[in-house]
């Protein structure tokens, strides 16, 4: 199994923060390369459905999330990336300085395209 990990500081509380993208549903209104976040629910099944810039659609579902420790999981049910198994956390963290820090981690295999390929798409 890839793991891929990326972190970012960002000059704002963790609080205003998770504020603008700790919702499952907001990734399109901070995420560059997601045109449209369509959220279906069917009882404690949370699904998104995200088109792509450029076309081609991901279908993710939620795993859990927890607003106190600022974080979600989700796995990718289908989509055209070149991946299996793909599970990711997004985090937010609370800094020293009061500023927060962003870390997005994924799991997954590789399925029809070189690992190093994959990884830099992810």
């Amino acid at each position: 199994m890839t793991k891929v990990s990326m972190s970012t500081d960002i000059g704002v509380s963790a609080e205003q923060l998770w504020d603008s993208i700790g919702g499952f549903h907001s990734i399109s209104d901070w995420h560059p390369a997601i045109e449209k976040c369509e959220i279906e629910e069917d009882g404690n099944v949370t699904l998104r459905r995200l088109s792509l810039a450029g076309g081609g659609e991901l279908v993710e579902r939620l795993e859990k999330s927890d607003d106190d420790s600022r974080s979600y999981s989700y796995s990718i049910i289908s989509g055209p990336l070149p991946i299996k198994n793909y599970t990711s956390t997004l985090r937010v963290i609370e800094g020293e300085d009061g500023k927060a820090t962003v870390e997005w981690s994924s799991e997954f295999d590789s399925a029809g395209a070189p690992e190093s390929d994959v990884m830099k798409i992810v």
